[in-house]
This record gives structure tokens, C-alpha cells and sequence, in this order.
């Protein structure tokens, strides 16, 4: 089953199909599997009553939601023991900055080895996790695809967003590169003039390093060989060597791009990194993130949050309705396909 051509109900209607019979993992103990049916029942309920209602409550009801979805999630992982158990967040906001400009809370996570649901839900992603300097809010914000051209922040040289590719493009011949579309690039790497702009950006993305691309200009100023977009932003194809002893099949080629990206709503993104992370983060923990802290503000300063989703007086308020909606639509399709994923496919071939 192609998970990506159900609409949310489906989705929903799928996700309650795998209760009669739980992944694998999640049938070790009885409790085990008591919880993920019953979690996946809250995150349903919740997330449906967050359609009913507008952006003042919505952060509550979608991240309590995802929150039960996690605890699903944990059951159907495979780890041993009391691995799958969560006690508390895991994750937690200086409160100090609520007062300050939504681009600022700052966010930490607690500790490896922590029983905070972010951080086993990160173990089992394999998604970091950061204790020493706080991650603004507005970096993290911008780690999820839906926000490219919605900054908390001035766009600067600085902001980072994820980067599709198109693994759709690898042909079925064998080749000794992987090549792919990667983009969208913001406008002022594409109009840099040279290879250093792409080079600067590129840095972000650990694992997507020994790119090589298509050129255009003279030998003496060489520049990627952009495809613009209509909004001034563009993409280019990049080309990755296959490891040494590979036939360069399809698989191979595959392996390559899977391996330096994260999947997300039956595509494959480049993640940024964010502080001082060595590698990007998981989209589910982005989401979590970003709806923790949203959901954290609703609740204990309501005052504030009243006026960031006033769209009389804030440049967020839509923005942030906007994002909100895209998750109630899009968090189901990311927790049926984490669930599949970490069953081995085993609930989509059935």
C-alpha cells in the first residue's frame, strides 16, 4: 500500500487497522501493546478535535496528539526492556524568553539516556538531541519544508531550510554517480555568481559533502548550472560518487542518497543542521519541537500567544495558523510511515 495517495481520514482509517493486530515489537508484553493501541486511539481523537478548533487551542490538541502517537511509536520500536516507556517531555523552553520575540525561545532537551520522549523518540530516529547552549525557535522553525518562505526572522545568509531530492531521478542503468535534483536554493546562492555561495550553503548539511554539478559561464568564472524557480529560489543538479566496489546499480545509487537524507512525506529531504548538532534532525522531531514550544506557550502565557495569532497586530499570525493546519493534514502520513518503517514494512504488506 502507498501510504502517500491516502488522504488524512484514510490515513487515520489505516493507522486504527493496525490495532488488531499491533507490529511485532509491540506485542512483546501485554502492556506493551495496550499502549500502542490505545495511544494511537488519544493521538486519533486529539488530533481530530484540533481540526474542530482554532489556533488558540490548536498547539495544545496537536502536540498532546503527537505526544500519544510517540508513546505508539515507542511501543512498535524495536528496543528491548523498558526501552519503549516514556516518563515526561524531554524537551523544555526557557520561559524567560516567552516575553521576547517568538523567534527567540529558547529550546534545550534533556540528557542521553534520559526517559523524556524526545529524547528516546530521537535515540530510536536517530536524531539528535542538545543539552549545552539552547536552539532558537526560529532555527528549528525553519527545518520544516512547509516554513521556506515563512521566516520568523529577517531572512539572512545565515537561515537554512531543508533541501529535497528527487531520488526519482536515478535511472535504472548502472552509473557510477548518483544523480539528482536538489533544491529549492534560496535566491541569493543561485545568483552568488561562483561556486562559493553553494559551497557556504552546502555546509550546512553534514553527509552531502564531495557534490559535484552541472556548469555554465566561462573557464575562467564557472558557476552551478541553476534551473530557476518563479519565486527567485532554484535547484541544480548534483552528482555523489557510488562508494569504491559498487556496480553503481540502482540500489547502490539509492543507498547513496537514502543515506545523507531523511524521509518525509514519501520524498527524501536534506536536513540543516541546527547550534552546535552534527547531523540534522529527524522531521517528527522538528514537528515535536516546534509544536512543544508552541503548545508550552498557549498554555502558560496565553496573553502572549493571544497576540502572536492576532492577524491585526502580528506578521506570524498566519504563518502560524498555516503551520498548524499543515500539521493536523500532514503528521498522520509521518507516523504511519515511522510505523511501517520501524516494522519493517511489515504493516503496509499485509
Amino acid at each position: 500500500m502507498d501510504l502517500m495517495n491516502l488522504s488524512g481520514d484514510e490515513l487515520w482509517r489505516w493507522l486504527r487497522g493496525t490495532r488488531w493486530k499491533p507490529p511485532k515489537a509491540a506485542t512483546a508484553t501485554q502492556k506493551r501493546a495496550d499502549t500502542y493501541v490505545f495511544a494511537l486511539e488519544q493521538a486519533e481523537q486529539m488530533f481530530r478535535a484540533a481540526a474542530t478548533v482554532g489556533p488558540a487551542t490548536q498547539p495544545l490538541l496537536i502536540f498532546y496528539g503527537l505526544s500519544q502517537a510517540g508513546r505508539a511509536i515507542m511501543a512498535a520500536a524495536p528496543v528491548n526492556g523498558e526501552q519503549w516507556m516514556l516518563a515526561g517531555h524531554g524537551i523544555s523552553q526557557d520561559h524567560k524568553t516567552f516575553d521576547g520575540p517568538l523567534a527567540d525561545i529558547a529550546v534545550t532537551t534533556h540528557k542521553p539516556g534520559n526517559r523524556g520522549s524526545f529524547v528516546r523518540l530521537s535515540e530510536a530516529l536517530d536524531s539528535p538531541i542538545w543539552v549545552d547552549a539552547a536552539i532558537p525557535l526560529g532555527d528549528l522553525w525553519d527545518c520544516l519544508p512547509e516554513n521556506r518562505t515563512s521566516p520568523l526572522s529577517g531572512i539572512t545568509q545565515d537561515r537554512r531550510t531543508p533541501l529535497y531530492v528527487e531520488d526519482r531521478d536515478l535511472h535504472s542503468d548502472p552509473h557510477d554517480l548518483a544523480s539528482v535534483s536538489v533544491g529549492p536554493f534560496p535566491p541569493w546562492v543561485a545568483a552568488g555568481g561562483s561556486t562559493e555561495p553553494l559551497k557556504k550553503y552546502m555546509a550546512s548539511f553534514p553527509g552531502a559533502e564531495g557534490f559535484d554539478h552541472p556548469w555554465r559561464g566561462t573557464w575562467d568564472q564557472p558557476e552551478p548550472d541553476f534551473a530557476m524557480h518563479f519565486d527567485g529560489w532554484a535547484e541544480v543538479t548534483m552528482h555523489w560518487q557510488v562508494p569504491a566496489g559498487s556496480d553503481g546499480s540502482l540500489a547502490d545509487r539509492l543507498a547513496v542518497v537514502h543515506g545523507m537524507t531523511r524521509p518525509y512525506g514519501g520524498a527524501r529531504y536534506l536536513m540543516p543542521v541546527v547550534g552546535g548538532n552534527a547531523k540534522g534532525m529527524h522531521p517528527l522531531m522538528v514537528w515535536w519541537a516546534v509544536l512543544h514550544t508552541l503548545s508550552m506557550l498557549a498554555r502558560y502565557q496565553p496573553a502572549e500567544w493571544s497576540q502572536h495569532i492576532d492577524v491585526d497586530r502580528s506578521q506570524h499570525a498566519v504563518p502560524l495558523e498555516s503551520l498548524l493546519q499543515k500539521a493536523i493534514s500532514t503528521l498522520p502520513c509521518v507516523i504511519a510511515y515511522i510505523l511501517d518503517e520501524l516494522s519493517g514494512g511489515e504493516l503496509t504488506s499485509r
